[in-house]
């Protein structure tokens, strides 16, 4: 048994083949998955059933195996808060959120560096994120050869 808190062999395989600016897509049930991410993106179902798993719930996962170094919403066309925002942010605290409209989110995600999608149940609107892969800062002198 693993002693992590994302414990998915999907993700883990994913994430471990990818590195410093890759993304990630987690979706909300209203997401278009095919679509709306590049072709050579994993993807991943979570979408099980409405509000299962949630966005959160993944992030909350993620957050505990990898750096992040960007945060990317959709935004309806007043560019306002949302709901689900505050969630994103407390589990993100060191990372501002930026606002994308629809299309410009949509696109963002159909970049080749989307290299992992995954797909959740989540009901609440405007509940897409977009993760960029930061690095970790080794000490000096390590990782030389």
């Amino acid at each position: 048994m693993l002693l992590l808190k994302c414990i998915h062999p999907e993700i883990l395989e994913a994430v471990g083949k990818m590195g410093h600016g890759s993304r990630v897509l987690i979706s909300d049930g209203g997401y278009p998955h095919i679509t709306g991410s590049p072709a050579s993106a994993k993807k991943v179902w979570l979408n099980l059933m409405p509000d299962m798993l949630r966005v959160t719930n993944v992030l909350e996962a993620l957050t505990s195996i990898i750096p992040i170094e960007e945060a990317f919403v959709m935004v309806p066309p007043d560019e306002s808060d949302q709901p689900i925002f505050a969630e994103f942010k407390k589990l993100l605290p060191d990372n501002e959120l930026t606002k994308l409209q629809r299309f410009e989110f949509y696109d963002k995600a159909r970049e080749p560096d989307t290299a992992l999608m995954i797909a959740t149940g989540d009901q609440r609107n405007w509940a897409n994120l977009l993760l960029t892969m930061g690095f970790i800062k080794h000490p000096e002198g390590k990782g030389e050869y």
